[in-house]
């Protein structure tokens, strides 16, 4: 049997510090999270050792004795953080589930991710970056309503109702909070009125698009305005659609832009990129993730089930690519 070592980061284990925003914590997982994904690696005939997070790893990497290691660790402190836990195990030769460093640190930074998407062809919206207060009117050619995110953040961190800004006067004010409350630079978007949709992508060879996912907020699939914010997601205001109430056409287009995008990055064993499709039709990359959450409240479920798959089988699917991957399986 083989063991499967796990390293993730707990809510209950981030000690909040003065000048903190609310969302510090919000990338890591609820030990609920952590006990349902032990149960279904080990319901496909595995033997799981917990780890934690990297500073648990690191004191133990002399006496680990495992096959592979699922990670799901964010890592700790800037914009590298999610390298952390698969660069210690490249370096030691342990082979390890998802994405490598390269991959997490480019994709986690949205200027750099944006920058490949450009250079692939892939649509994604049009955007500046904000280092500091001298540039925080250079919009340029963008055009408003706009909206202003954390430049290396994920899981809609810094993303509230102030996000979405319509004035020179709204940019400056939320993009000084980003600089302040971040302490990293602004990324302004021009923002996509529309849908929204995730579309999950697992394995390498051969690679499986799932079911396009439908954001639903406050009921509506018709969003306009609305978009995913830090309050948002830790209500009830939001539901996924699966499958997703759109034409062939579209989830086909999705489904192809997601694979593009996956491939662009080198992301590999499983990922979700997101998309907004404005009023016409026309998808968005805004986003991909090569660390996805795994909770049962997230995407994974839903798609595995539009599959005809369990929940515990598309966490097989995804250990079993990266053991395929190794020649391990």
């Amino acid at each position: 049997m083989k063991r499967v070592g796990l390293t993730y980061d707990l809510k209950t284990d981030y000690e909040f510090r003065e000048g903190d925003p609310p969302d510090a914590n919000a990338e890591f997982d609820h030990p609920s999270t952590i006990d349902v994904l032990v149960g279904a690696i080990e319901s496909q005939g595995y033997k799981v050792e917990k780890i934690g997070n990297v500073s648990s790893l690191l004191e133990r990497m002399n006496n680990l004795d495992v096959d592979i290691v699922f990670n799901i660790s964010e890592g700790t402190e800037g914009r590298n953080r999610e390298s952390q836990v698969p660069m210690l195990l490249e370096m030691s030769g342990i082979p390890y589930v998802g994405a490598d460093a390269l991959t997490l640190g480019l994709t986690l930074d949205k200027v750099m991710a944006k920058k490949i998407f450009q250079a692939d062809g892939i649509p994604t919206p049009n955007s500046i970056e904000i280092k500091d207060a001298s540039s925080m009117l250079e919009t340029g050619r963008l055009r408003f309503p706009l909206i202003v995110k954390p430049r290396f953040e994920g899981s809609s961190k810094g993303l509230s109702e102030s996000s979405r800004v319509e004035t020179p006067e709204e940019l400056k004010k939320q993009a000084e909070y980003i600089l302040n409350a971040y302490h990293q630079p602004a990324l302004v978007e021009e923002f996509v009125a529309g849908q929204e949709f995730t579309v999950a992508i697992v394995g390498n060879d051969p690679v499986e698009v799932m079911p396009a996912v439908q954001v639903q907020i406050d009921g509506k699939v018709k969003l306009n305005d609305k978009f995913y914010t830090f309050s948002s997601i830790a209500s009830d205001r939001i539901e996924y659609i699966c499958p997703a109430r759109i034409s062939l056409e579209l989830e086909k287009t999705l489904g192809e832009l997601a694979l593009k995008t996956y491939l662009a990055v080198d992301c590999r064993d499983f990922g979700r990129v997101d998309f907004r499709v404005d009023p016409e039709g026309r998808p968005y990359v805004l986003e991909i993730n090569p660390l996805p959450s795994l909770s049962t409240a997230d995407v994974f479920p839903l798609v595995a089930e539009a599959g005809g798959i369990s929940y515990e089988q598309i966490v097989g699917n995804i250990l079993r690519a990266a053991l395929k991957r190794y020649g391990l399986e």
